[in-house]
């Protein structure tokens, strides 16, 4: 063997063993998933570093990152697409063009990203509004929030809530031809944290008369006081999302303050007074035994009160629907929710099916055995193609 040879050899060897990941036998197309992690964790590690060396945020970086797939707001054969404001909060609006005797269903969707990241530009959430504005016949508002670092909790919220209130005003429905009786809200990860969170709130919105009939939560987001669920113990380093960026993207809702970080990862961020609400998110209570797995629920060490106080935001119920009381949950509507085996958020969704049953809601729970979390939206897999289709045929059914 030539020394150029054994050079390549050793190179591709080297570029093998950084793209090889251990994946589970059932997880469908796994290089190509490999390939996406590869470039992901890429982007993760380059962003840490220059985070390290005090130059910029490590969202700003991935922002920057993700930029580059984000795409005009161009109209095509089957779907008019338009950029304007609600309420000062940027949206795009997807109508279909052939014409409709009669009103259109309305979908309402929020992206995801960890609050922090994301756009509904990007090519993938536009690809997925025109999809479903098309073959629902449905007018689709794809919503923006400003984002974290600058931006923290309630502002990601209340820009998707004023946005939200906007879309529904009587002239602004009748403008784009939607039915205000079958209009729902959808969203993914962080997007579904926020669509669980305003939907809640919209119950006691006296000045809101029309109400959602479906809400559908892709993978969400929805309570951080506990990050050691089984989940995250099963997940805590699978591709895409793993626990130690998940934990950072619940920090940065809140506050640029790391040791609010921290402290979520020793499970010392909970004061003692605020103890009565584990019973809202005890996994050992709400998950399905199968989910349970052997695994033991441990009371969680009480931190100081000075986080709570410093940064209120993560007890508040608008920022963890899990953290809503039965009165509350029952008052919701049809319900769609998404789990995925391989995903840290997996319990999150399983103990809100749960509490949402509990309280007379009617949940359609669809847990994917081969899923992982951003399997929804990485529309080159064909599992992304098989949820998106899952989706949309139940928003046929119900919305």
């Amino acid at each position: 063997m030539g020394r150029k040879s054994l050079y390549l050899l050793i190179v591709g060897i080297f570029v093998a063993y950084y793209i090889y990941i251990p994946l589970p036998d059932n997880i469908e197309e796994p290089w190509r998933i490999m390939w996406f992690n590869t470039q992901f964790t890429t982007a993760e590690k380059l962003a840490a570093f220059v985070e390290l060396l005090g130059l910029h945020h490590i969202m700003d970086c991935l922002k920057f990152s993700l930029s580059i797939y984000e795409v005009p707001p161009t109209s095509d054969e089957n779907v008019t697409v338009t950029e304007t404001k609600f309420n000062n909060i940027l949206v795009r609006v997807y109508v279909p063009k052939r014409k409709s005797e009669a009103l259109r269903r309305g979908l309402f969707y929020i992206h995801g990203g960890g609050w922090g990241l994301g756009s509904a530009a990007l090519h993938d959430y536009d690809l997925l509004s025109r999809w479903t504005a098309d073959r629902l016949d449905a007018v689709v508002i794809s919503t923006n929030y400003r984002l974290a670092p600058k931006y923290h909790f309630p502002i990601q919220f209340e820009d998707v809530y004023n946005s939200l209130r906007w879309f529904l005003r009587k002239n602004v429905l009748a403008k784009y031809g939607v039915n205000p009786e079958r209009i729902g809200i959808s969203g993914d990860s962080a997007g579904g944290n926020l669509a669980a969170a305003v939907t809640q709130q919209l119950l006691d919105d006296p000045d809101v008369k029309i109400k959602f009939k479906i809400q559908a939560l892709i993978y969400p987001a929805l309570q951080p006081l506990d990050v050691d669920s089984p989940s995250y113990q099963e997940n805590s380093h699978f591709p895409f999302l793993h626990k130690s960026l998940m934990v950072r993207f619940w920090s940065e809702y809140f506050t640029t303050d790391r040791s609010l970080e921290k402290a979520m990862l020793s499970r010392q961020h909970v004061p003692v007074e605020s103890s009565h609400l584990f019973k809202f998110v005890n996994w050992s209570s709400l998950l399905p035994e199968r989910f349970i797995k052997g695994y033991i629920y441990s009371n969680p060490n009480y931190g100081s009160s000075e986080l709570a106080k410093k940064y209120p935001g993560f007890l508040d119920v608008r920022a963890a629907p899990l953290l809503a009381d039965d009165n509350k949950l029952h008052g919701l509507p049809l319900t769609y929710v998404v789990t995925c085996q391989y995903d840290v958020l997996r319990d999150d969704g399983l103990m809100y099916v749960t509490r949402l049953r509990n309280a007379g809601v009617q949940v359609t729970h669809n847990h994917i055995e081969d899923g992982f979390h951003g399997a929804f939206s990485f529309l080159e897999l064909k599992i992304s193609h098989r949820l998106i289709n899952q989706y949309i045929e139940w928003l046929k059914e119900n919305l």
